[in-house]
């Protein structure tokens, strides 16, 4: 009887203890609680103070924009100086082909290049070799003109750096006097000057003829035939004046 009264303490024993551990875990869940958040405003109570520059700290530099527009503006390129051939300038060319007043006819064209650079300023404004336009302004054959033959060029334009110019020049005229002679009148037309030359027989190709004295308004070779007829051979050297300045911008 004894014994088992003993058991029945020593289980109510066991069973007060056992209860007694497992409040002590809830106890301990319930200190450990998290903790509200902070607000606002604690944060703002608990952060640092802003660091306020000291008497010794240098001012920041201004931006880089407000600095570069202060600065001077840079001067502009001098506009180059326009490219002007000045009336008067004498431009010689030689000629590709013949040209006779027994074969021509007024308004044919011929080609011929310019013998001589043409420098301006210290600027070649036309090279020699640039390629040169001309127009017969008259042709008369001594057997159609009383008298004797006529023949008469200009030029219209030269091509510098591939690109064609229209220009005015003065006129080269020449006639024959009459049946067997061997002589011409030369004029330089606009120019208002003249001379004789002496004709070169036959009209050899090749032949140079030198410029007018006083101005060179115009020079051609002529080749005198027996019936009065006049040729300028092919490279001839003949020589025309501006008569008004030339624009190559």
């Amino acid at each position: 009887m004894s014994s088992k009264l003993s058991v029945l303490l020593l289980s109510v024993c066991l069973l007060l203890g056992l209860a007694a551990c497992s409040k002590k875990p809830e106890a301990s869940d319930n200190q450990q609680q998290p903790q509200p958040p902070a607000t606002a405003l604690d944060n703002n109570a608990n952060a640092p103070a802003a660091t306020q520059p000291s008497a010794n700290t240098p001012a920041p530099n201004p931006p880089t924009q407000m600095q570069s527009s202060t600065a001077p503006a840079e001067k502009p390129a001098p506009a180059p100086k326009p490219k002007i051939v000045p009336a008067g300038t004498v431009l010689r060319v030689r000629l590709n082909d013949a040209i006779g007043s027994k074969t021509a006819e007024a308004g044919q064209t011929f080609t011929a290049s310019v013998m001589d650079p043409i420098v301006v300023d210290g600027r070649t404004l036309i090279p020699a070799g640039a390629s040169v336009a001309g127009e017969v302004t008259n042709a008369k054959s001594a057997g159609r003109f009383k008298g004797g033959a006529e023949l008469a060029i200009t030029i219209r334009s030269v091509t510098v750096g591939g690109v064609p110019h229209t220009l005015s020049a003065s006129t080269v005229s020449q006639t024959s006097t009459g049946k067997g002679k061997r002589s011409a009148a030369l004029i330089g037309g606009g120019a208002g000057l003249g001379a004789l030359i002496g004709g070169l027989a036959g009209g050899g190709k090749g032949a140079a003829i030198g410029a007018l004295a006083g101005g060179g308004a115009g020079t051609a070779g002529a080749g005198m035939t027996g019936n009065r007829e006049i040729t300028l051979p092919a490279e001839s050297a003949v020589s025309f004046k501006l008569t008004q300045s030339l624009h190559l911008d």
